[in-house]
């Protein structure tokens, strides 16, 4: 099969594509013949070798952890109906740049009627994400929301989550096209967080969805006021915020740290995918990059080019 090697710690040049042998489901798993591999944030930093790494890599490697495609063939214990599923499924971090990939059966997720495969595959993660912030922060509606990276894959969902539950929602991001982005998708206003003093334009907030980290997360803590909730979802900025417990208690706010269980997390995800089948939550799809094309796709995330979801086009519809 074809897929993507990462070889060696570096650039975005060190994922190559090659072949590689087709793997076989075990006990209680299915082959998946692979059409959209999503591509994270997190993923750039585990092949560059540093940030926060999910699992220990072992080199060499095919990265990816979501997928979306169909079902080929079943492994012992698996159920044979799932052949021919629409599915899509997280794959324990590697595997996931590849014509096929062997994923455990109890962790796939049909996908529902009338939903588009690439949409469910952006839903995945970023999804689950900002359906499992929204419940731990719960805007309330009046309140008033900031959320960072807002043109981000999650961002983009928060601000559609948040106006849903009747939030006022200021959209931060970084430059025009993702401010408009932003504001295309219902946030009541936007603000450029690379502008000197853009936190001026913003006034008091409820809630914070602190997609950057860094200074941007730290400037914008500085905004909540009493009884307010900041939660943190990524570091975009390549550091969290950091900020100390000990300053949101002389500030009376929260910092939220959602430890959602297993179960939990599961239903997050098919909240999204069923608010996504309905109508009521639209991905945003910014880029995609044929699978040989990694390396780009990589490139284009590290570069602060890119808006809403990245995806890799692995193989057309069976």
């Amino acid at each position: 099969m074809r897929a993507v090697w990462l070889r060696e710690f570096g650039g975005p040049e060190v994922l190559v594509p090659g072949e590689a042998p087709d793997p076989v489901p075990g006990d209680g798993q299915v082959l998946v013949a692979v059409e959209y591999a999503n591509v994270t944030f997190v993923e750039t930093q585990m092949r560059a070798g540093n940030g926060p790494q999910p699992f220990t890599p072992r080199l060499p490697m095919v990265p990816g952890n979501g997928v979306g495609g169909t079902v080929a063939a079943v492994g012992p214990g698996a159920d044979p109906g799932l052949v021919g599923r629409r599915v899509v499924s997280s794959l324990k971090g590697s595997g996931g740049y590849a014509e096929l990939a062997v994923a455990d059966a109890e962790g796939l997720f049909e996908v529902p009627d009338g939903l588009p495969l690439d949409e469910a595959v952006a839903l995945l993660a970023d999804g689950r994400t900002a359906t499992l912030m929204m419940r731990a922060a719960r805007p309330a509606k009046g309140e008033r929301v900031l959320v960072e990276a807002a043109a981000g894959g999650v961002g983009t969902l928060l601000v559609q989550l948040a106006k849903a539950e009747g939030a006022v929602v200021v959209a931060a991001a970084g430059g025009p096209h993702k401010t408009e982005t932003a504001l295309r998708l219902g946030a009541d206003e936007a603000v450029d967080y690379r502008e000197p003093g853009w936190s001026e334009g913003v006034g008091p907030v409820d809630v914070v969805f602190d997609g950057v980290g860094g200074d941007v997360g730290r400037e914008a803590f500085t905004l909540l006021r009493a009884g307010g909730r900041m939660v943190s979802f990524g570091l975009a900025s390549g550091e969290w915020a950091g900020v100390p417990e000990e300053a949101a208690q002389a500030r009376q706010v929260a910092l939220v740290q959602p430890k959602p269980s297993p179960q939990e997390i599961r239903d997050a995800a098919r909240s999204a995918l069923r608010e996504a089948a309905a109508g009521r939550l639209r991905p945003v799809i910014g880029q995609r990059f044929p699978l040989q094309n990694a390396a780009d796709a990589h490139a284009a995330i590290q570069s602060r080019a890119t808006t809403g979801k990245t995806l890799l086009v692995v193989s057309g519809p069976s």
